[in-house]
Parts: C-alpha cells; sequence; structure tokens
C-alpha cells in the first residue's frame, strides 16, 4: 500500500493545541475588557440611574401613604425610607411652605431653604409630568447632589410637594480604587490564565497527538498499529472509528493479496495448457487429425474459460463502478428458471449433477432479465460446485405478497457462522474451495452487484454438515 500524501493548508500548520491555547487567552482578556468598559467607563451613569430610580422609588412610597396614615406612621415611614437610602426629606404645603423635614444628610440642599424651595415648587408645576429630576452643584460642598421632586395627591391640584435630596458620592475616586484593584487582579488572573490555558491545551491535544502518530503508522501500511483514544469520549470515539478502518483495510489488503494469487493461478493454468497443446500440435499431432482435434479442443475450451474470466472481471468492475445500467422488461419467472436450469442438461448428465426445480405458479415480474439471468445462473454453478457428495441441487420459486423468492440449495459442507459475511465479498475465497466445473470464481461477487444494483434482498443460511441455501427475493 502506497503512503499516503499528505497535503497542508496554511491554516492546517497551526497545532491544535496552540488553537486551544489562543482560544482560552482571548476568552480571558474579552472577559477582561467587559470588565473594564463596565466598571470603569459606565459606572457613574450605571450609579446616578440607580439613584434616580431609588429616589422615584422612594417617592411614589412617600405620596400613596401621605393621605393614608397618621402624622407619627408616616414620620417612621420617611424617617425609614430617609435611612435606608440616604435622603434628605422635605414636605411643602401647596403655597410651598416646609410642613415637614427629615434630615439625612450632613449638607442638605432643600432643607431649611424656603427661596430654593419655592423654585423647585415653581419647576414641578411647569413640568409637563410634574415631576423634575437634576443633578446640582451644592455650592459649599462642591459635591453633585440629586434633586427629585413630585406633587402630592392631584397633581392639577396638588395639596403639596415632595422634594428628595440626596447626594452624589463622588464616582472619580472611587473608579480609582476599583482600577488599581482592577489592574492587580487582571495581572494576577493573565497569568494564571496563560498557565492553565497552556496546560489544558496540551491535555486536550494529548490524545489527538498520539491517534495522529498512530493514523501515520496505518498510512505507512503498518495494519497492527494500535489507537489510544484515552483522555475524552470524543478521543475514543475517533480511536474507535479508526480501528475499525484498519481491521477493514487490513482484510481488504489481505483479500486483494489473495485475489491477485488465486486470479494469477486461475490464469497461468490455462496459459499453460494453451502452451503445451499448441507445441504439442506443432511437434506432434500435427499430421494426425483425431489427434489434432484433440488437442485443438482443448485449447478452444481454455481460451473460453480465459475470456469467461475475463468478462466476469470486466463486467463486476462496471456493476461496481455504476457504470453498469438496468434495463427492466417483464417476463414469467417460473419459466426463465426452467430456461436456465435447461443449459445445464449437459453438464448434469455428464457429471452425474441433478437439479431439482420446485416451480410456484407462474408470476410475472420486472427487472433486468439479463442480469437476473446470471444471478440465477451463478447460484446454480455455485452450488453444482459445493454441492455433496450426493451431486443434488434444489432450486426453488416461492411466490410471496410482496414478490418471488428464489432458493439455491446445496448439500455440501455449509459454511462457518463467521464466514457467511464474507461469502459474497469479491475478495473472498471459501477454505472449502473446489475448482469450478464451470464459471470464473467470481460469481458470488456478480451476485451481491447485480442484487445490489436492483435494490433486492439477498442472503445465506448454512448449516455446517448439511449445506448451505442462498437466495433472493425480486421485489413485486
Amino acid at each position: 500500500m502506497k503512503p499516503i500524501k499528505r497535503i497542508h493548508s496554511a491554516n492546517s500548520r497551526i497545532p491544535l493545541k496552540f488553537k486551544i491555547w489562543m482560544y482560552f487567552v482571548a476568552f480571558t482578556i474579552m472577559v477582561f475588557v467587559l470588565l473594564w468598559l463596565f466598571q470603569i467607563l459606565f459606572l457613574e451613569n450605571f450609579y446616578e440611574r440607580m439613584k434616580t430610580k431609588g429616589a422615584s422609588d422612594s417617592a411614589a412610597t412617600i405620596a400613596a401613604s401621605y393621605d393614608d396614615l397618621d402624622s407619627e406612621e408616616l414620620d417612621e415611614l420617611i424617617s425609614k425610607i430617609a435611612l435606608e437610602n440616604d435622603l434628605c426629606v422635605e414636605i411643602l404645603d401647596r403655597y410651598g411652605r416646609s410642613v415637614y423635614s427629615k434630615k439625612v444628610l450632613g449638607d442638605c440642599l432643600i432643607h431649611g431653604r424656603e427661596n430654593s424651595t419655592y423654585i423647585y415648587v415653581r419647576m414641578i408645576s411647569d413640568s409637563e409630568d410634574h415631576i423634575i429630576k437634576y443633578k446640582i452643584k451644592n455650592p459649599r460642598s462642591n459635591y453633585d447632589m440629586l434633586l427629585y421632586g413630585c406633587t402630592l395627591g392631584d397633581s392639577e391640584n396638588p395639596e403639596g410637594y415632595l422634594l428628595l435630596n440626596s447626594a452624589l458620592v463622588p464616582v472619580g475616586s472611587t473608579v480609582s480604587i476599583i482600577k488599581r484593584q482592577l489592574m492587580i487582579i487582571t495581572a494576577l488572573l493573565i497569568v494564571a490564565a496563560f498557565i492553565i490555558s497552556l496546560f489544558l491545551s496540551r491535555r486536550i491535544a494529548r490524545p489527538i497527538d498520539r491517534i495522529t502518530k498512530s493514523a501515520e503508522e496505518l498510512a505507512k501500511g503498518n495494519f497492527n498499529t494500535k489507537f489510544d483514544g484515552r483522555g475524552y469520549l470524543e478521543a475514543k470515539q475517533l480511536a474507535d472509528t479508526l480501528t475499525y478502518a484498519e481491521k477493514e483495510l487490513s482484510r481488504v489488503d489481505t483479500m486483494q493479496r489473495d485475489l491477485i494469487a488465486n486470479v494469477s493461478h486461475d490464469l497461468r493454468t490455462p496459459l499453460t495448457m494453451l502452451k503445451a497443446y499448441a507445441e504439442m500440435i506443432r511437434d506432434l499431432s500435427g499430421d494426425n487429425p483425431k489427434k489434432r482435434n484433440e488437442h485443438l479442443e482443448i485449447i478452444i475450451n481454455e481460451t473460453d474459460r480465459l475470456s469467461a474470466m475475463v468478462n466476469d472481471i470486466l463486467d463486476l468492475s462496471k456493476l461496481e463502478s455504476g457504470r453498469q445500467k438496468l434495463e427492466p422488461t417483464e417476463f414469467g419467472i417460473s419459466s426463465k428458471l426452467s430456461e436456465i436450469i435447461g443449459r445445464f442438461k449437459g453438464i448434469s448428465e455428464k457429471m452425474g449433477y441433478n437439479i431439482h426445480f420446485a416451480p410456484d405458479e407462474e408470476r410475472m415480474v420486472r427487472c433486468d432479465v439479463v442480469k437476473i439471468e446470471q444471478v440465477i445462473y451463478n447460484l446454480i454453478n455455485n452450488a453444482i460446485n459445493y454441492t455433496g457428495e450426493d451431486k443434488q441441487v434444489y432450486v426453488r420459486q416461492i411466490n410471496c405478497s410482496d414478490g418471488v423468492l428464489i432458493e439455491v440449495e446445496d448439500t455440501g459442507d455449509g459454511i462457518e457462522e463467521d464466514k457467511i459475511k464474507l461469502i459474497f465479498d469479491k475478495y473472498y475465497r471459501s477454505e472449502n474451495h473446489k475448482r469450478e466445473v464451470i464459471g470464473t470464481g467470481l460469481g458470488l461477487s456478480i451476485v451481491k452487484a447485480v442484487l445490489k444494483l436492483h435494490g433486492y434482498d439477498y442472503g445465506v443460511r448454512s448449516t455446517l454438515g448439511k449445506g448451505s441455501t442462498f437466495w433472493f427475493k425480486i421485489n413485486a
């Protein structure tokens, strides 16, 4: 077997473990890029949105409970909300005067500043939805402050106004702290990711490397190669598949060698006889008509045998390559079987073989009559070659609802169970092989190819010491 030439593309030159390592590293870098983006660039906007939502929810809670709770319960509720959300709360009457204040922050922007609150009331009244949300700079602390305001009661005729004030903690300093932490964490984790990904990539690629080396040995023709797929399921499945392929290649290689040996032997024998009898005619029997005719008859028979062998090999090649096309016609199968069996009358009378035919009612079938004739002829010929000492062969036609079953039975030694699946292989020759009375030794291979081309079921039943029955079914 010639070594397989490997063609590498540019991309296939990169080892698997290096690719896996690159994927791990790229994934790690992507995770850290996303982490930096969300923690550093978007942290401030996210923080402000969360503070605004918190103030909005708190305002809605206070506004909903304003008319339902007494002053003591309302004070308890507002105190709880203010403490949990770091809010300053100011409730104004409809004229903008303060009626309730809750100071939690050290420096509230709205607490005790009626001039400012009057401005905020006007802003609430003038807004489309009667709600204001502003980020305002505290003039004393220079911190950004969140101001949230809404009406209490009916927005068109409010009972009062609610103002919430909360300091927006400087995010810049927080970001600096987070940034330093992320730098340290990123450096440590990237180093760890490089080491872990390198280890994992080698571990994942190791079974593939082992299988690749074994496959290279198989490509060189070493059919005793062991494929080790330990590591993970996919590698084990690949190893099992290659092991099966190795067994099949070994079997095909052995059968191919056997075929060449058998065909060479079958060709050498008639060629030797042709040469020998031609020399005899030349040297001895050229002037003796009787002897010359006998020798010429032998030459003609051996030439026919050679021609039949070559034709069978060509037919088998055409069938298996798909170049042979079917030409279906309709005919009666019972009469066709009788006709084919009649062709064996001469050999039956000459060598003592008995072919028993058990027909069923005539059934019209549609298939390639020439090729089905070849199948039946080869099966009967095979039975003659391998039948027992009683020289009995049985042919049966069995009509079924979905077709016609044809059986050809011999009384020979039978076939071992483990050999039955090989009997139709063109590279297989039975250990009980006899020299063919007629035929070339490729008959069953042609039977298999023709029946597969028709899509018909076929097979063989065999019992050691009792004989074999070959069958096929012509579909209705």
